[in-house]
């Protein structure tokens, strides 16, 4: 077979044979397929698309195309599950969910990626911890899963290598956004973590790769069904992403925010705490730790009440060579950033809409995300105290505070700020954040 042959067939529409993808995953595994080719791949996907059959041979493709974790032999007494999300601004769900599920008797193996054009990464935030290795070896992730309850850590060389590549190649050639590669992307790594279960985040809104709810719901039964051809048990979540999730976005303040919410500390933001609830309950029920979504609700509110969950969340941070007093003196490890300017509302009203994806890009201007594969990441940068949609303000009241490595870059993220946040009157009705749910 020749790469040119098969990306020409996808290019004009044509649906390419299991033979083919897998010939595809082989050379993007080998390095067969130059980079050119494999972008030309994605970008023929992301314009032609991918039939279910497509789209599971390519997941299973890309999940074997390494080492595929078993925990049998670790006889664990809990059920190995997880959670992912299609990322969004703001989004720390997964640093606050893992610990939660774990101190409720589930294992949690979570492998995540690096932040995706304007959306930040979970990788990202705990790379912002001195010490925390993101990308351990196997045998460390087994140990670590083993003895805390959860790990959260990049994708090892081991791993679903294939998807390593083309990841980072989509992250760089606008093909993000496609629906066949974000399920086969997510799917292929869980399917390599050996999960029983999963429990899919799909964030739709502004600040979303889904920016609709028909693309939102396309991608959740996508998943589903892709899942559920290849054995796992799995079910998905719609949740809103048209503004900001939580207060703060940016890397080492995303963590200080997941901190002050697993220790109780300060006001939860009821958005964010909705998602994680929701999100909780339904990996209990599909773990079988719960009868019934209500139940599992309220197995996780009593492990973040009682301090089993902020217990769980510096165990981790520990066994993944942070500091073992992480969790009591957080604010003495994440660096600060030099500058912090306030982003004062222009005229008073109330906050009626926000363009979550510019908030994200006035984020990545900071330097906290990525432009190309290889930037560097400042992990002190960022947002704090964004304010909600309904928020009234007045004149010169701040939207948010910005955390800045210079005046001239802290500047430029007011501007996109305030061009990203509405204020007008009256105050707009309430959004539930939980859309829709897709389940087998």
């Amino acid at each position: 077979m020749l790469p040119q042959e098969i990306i020409r067939r996808k290019r004009d529409g044509k649906d390419l044979t299991a033979e083919e993808i897998a010939f595809v995953v082989r050379g993007i595994v080998d390095g067969s397929l130059s980079e050119g080719q494999v972008a030309a791949f994605a970008m023929a996907v992301f314009f032609r698309g991918m039939t279910l059959e497509e789209r599971v041979a390519l997941t299973l493709g890309l999940a074997r195309s390494g080492l595929t974790l078993d925990w049998a032999g670790l006889d664990l007494p809990g059920p190995v599950i997880d959670k992912h999300s299609s990322g969004g601004v703001g989004d720390k769900v997964s640093l606050m969910l893992a610990p939660i599920v774990a101190a409720c008797g589930a294992f949690v193996p979570m492998i995540s990626g690096r932040g995706l054009g304007h959306t930040g990464g979970t990788l990202d935030k705990l790379a912002s911890i001195s010490g925390y290795e993101t990308q351990p070896d196997v045998a460390t992730f087994r140990r670590v899963v083993r003895e805390v309850g959860c790990a959260i850590i990049g994708q090892t060389d081991d791993l679903a290598p294939a998807d390593r590549r083309l990841y980072g190649v989509r992250d760089v050639t606008a093909t993000v956004e496609s629906i066949p590669l974000i399920v086969s992307s997510i799917l292929s790594k869980k399917i390599a973590a050996g999960l029983q279960g999963l429990v899919m985040d799909v964030k739709c809104g502004s600040g979303a790769f889904c920016d609709t709810e028909a693309m939102a719901q396309d991608l959740a039964q996508s998943l589903v069904a892709v899942a559920h051809r290849a054995g796992l048990p799995m079910t998905a979540l719609i949740t809103d992403m048209d503004c900001v999730l939580g207060r703060d976005v940016g890397n080492a303040l995303e963590v200080a925010e997941t901190v002050a919410y697993l220790k109780g500390e300060g006001r939860r933001d009821t958005r964010l705490h909705e998602v994680v609830m929701a999100l909780a309950a339904e990996m209990l029920m599909l773990a079988k730790l719960a009868p019934s979504l209500a139940a599992g609700r309220a197995r996780a509110e009593a492990a973040l009440a009682d301090g089993r969950a902020a217990e769980r969340f510096g165990r981790m941070v520990s066994a993944l060579g942070g500091p073992a007093d992480f969790l009591e003196r957080s604010g003495e490890y994440l660096t600060p950033a030099p500058v912090v300017r306030a982003c004062p509302a222009q005229h008073p009203g109330h906050v009626v809409a926000m363009d979550a994806r510019q908030v994200g890009i006035a984020v990545v201007g900071l330097g906290g995300g990525r432009s190309h594969a290889d930037d560097a990441i400042d992990p002190s940068v960022g947002l704090t105290g964004v304010v909600g949609i309904g928020a009234q303000v007045r004149a010169g009241d701040p939207l948010c505070l910005i955390h800045a490595s210079s005046d001239a870059s802290a500047e430029e993220a007011i501007a996109l700020v305030q061009a990203a946040i509405r204020i007008d009157d009256p105050a707009p009705p309430a959004k539930p954040v939980i859309m829709g749910r897709v389940a087998q």
